[in-house]
């Protein structure tokens, strides 16, 4: 595909070919080094999360707060991040970000240690800025991509993130042994090791990613007032409803985000439902290779066909997923390929979204409504994982995943609405010349 110049934006009209593709090498590159340790960081500590507000609450019936405090934390992060970003540039909102966490993994720590849940939580809350910051990655990789390759530079973000993933719970049971080492309780190992990490991540983005690509593009506006989340909540949301490709984008995000988070949650507790508990963290990995493992190809696969065609197949393929999840309980191999499905299509629901989202609104908007869609996504996450439990427990596991499923082919028939609208306004302006 030909860029034309106008494609291309202001700030980066002085650049020659070669300089914009070494700059974005060098990015990428960077983001990579720093993605691993905060996924890590992430999948580490997430591995315990529940196991230690249970412990520190003495029942299983709220646990899932800690889940939730930790997703709501990356949700209120995200508008804040973006106005950092907006200010001063990708590298100095990171860096603010992953040393939101580090205070967060510490506070998370000390409350486990003291046993004070809601410091604990409070902790988590912090913890969230990192998820955010991780998630951001993947908008920082477009800044200087061509418009034919954000696919395929979101992608390269999303699958360096199944390192970090296979990397976290690996190093859990050393964690949990570190703290004991130093008298501590074992639980609260993975949040001292993730302070660490999460400041790993730091340190590489503020030594590597110079220049900064936001600002290079000219992204940046030193002048833009501080985040006041509502008001910048509801500009952003203005600016993404003024294009129907960008409010696509969003549904994609948050769609594929709350039907995957709500089947994976409750797999667990189904799969011992039914005398398959042995195999629950097996299966939770071939998840885990779908929602990642695939990245690439599937960046290949969206800037090849566009993000609208990619979204209808990331629809049919997530509900494909649901639905054989229903019947999974009965016969356990069905659960693997149904876990598997329901990860690969939310990769291709969380690329192509956020391919249209970047691409579909103005310059100016573009880090506004990144921070927008990141928030939108992680609430629909966080609703999504506390009310699965209570959906599992009074209508059961196979509702939850039809609902899931409903869901898909929601986004499926709007995705198709989309582009035929679109493809109707091409033809009345093709009649009119």
């Amino acid at each position: 595909m030909t860029t034309t110049a106008d494609e291309i934006p202001a700030g980066l009209a002085a650049l020659g070919e070669p300089e914009r593709e070494r700059l974005q090498r060098r990015t990428l590159t960077t983001l990579r080094f720093s993605q691993v340790p905060g996924q890590a960081a992430v999948a580490g500590s997430v591995a315990v999360v529940t196991l230690l507000a249970s412990d520190l609450l003495g029942s299983d019936r709220w646990a899932g707060l800690g889940g939730a405090a930790f997703t709501a934390g990356a949700a209120i992060t995200a508008v804040p991040l973006a106005a950092t970003m907006k200010r001063r540039g990708r590298r100095p909102g990171l860096v603010v970000a992953f040393g939101v966490a580090v205070i967060g993994s510490l506070t998370a720590a000390l409350g486990g240690q003291i046993g004070a849940f809601w410091l604990f939580l409070g902790g988590l809350v912090l913890f969230g800025a990192g998820q955010a910051a991780t998630l951001q990655g993947r908008y920082v990789a477009t800044d200087l991509a061509l418009p034919s390759h954000r696919a395929q530079s979101v992608a390269a973000i999303v699958w360096i993130g199944t390192l970090g993933a296979v990397f976290g719970p690996v190093l859990t049971p050393v964690a949990k042994r570190f703290a004991e080492s130093l008298g501590l309780r074992d639980l609260i190992g993975p949040y001292l090791v993730a302070a660490g990490l999460f400041s790993l991540s730091a340190v590489i983005v503020w030594f590597r990613l110079r220049p900064d690509p936001l600002v290079i593009t000219g992204g940046t506006d030193p002048t833009a007032e501080r985040a006041r989340p509502l008001r910048a909540v509801k500009v952003s949301f203005g600016e993404i409803r003024a294009s129907p490709m960008a409010v696509l984008g969003l549904a994609a995000m948050a769609g594929s985000q709350a039907a995957m988070v709500a089947v994976m949650t409750m797999t667990p507790a189904h799969m011992k439902d039914h005398g398959h508990a042995d195999l629950s963290a097996l299966v939770i990995a071939v998840h885990i290779l779908g929602m990642f493992g695939l990245a690439p190809l599937v960046g290949k696969f969206v800037d090849r066909i566009g993000p609208v065609r990619a979204v209808q197949y990331g629809a049919v393929v997530l509900g494909s997923g649901t639905l054989v999840s229903v019947i999974a309980g009965y016969v356990p191999f069905l659960m693997f390929l149904g876990l598997f499905l329901l990860g690969l299509g939310w990769n291709i629901g969380l690329i192509s979204g956020t391919t249209l989202l970047t691409s579909s609104v103005p310059d100016h908007a573009r880090v506004a409504a990144q921070g927008t869609g990141d928030l939108t996504m992680s609430l629909c996450g966080a609703t999504a994982a506390f009310g699965s439990g209570f959906v599992k427990a009074s209508l059961g596991f196979h509702l939850l995943a039809d609902l899931a499923t409903g869901l898909a082919a929601v986004l499926l028939i709007y995705a198709w609405m989309v582009q035929a609208k679109s493809r109707r306004r091409r033809l009345e302006s093709a009649q009119q010349l």
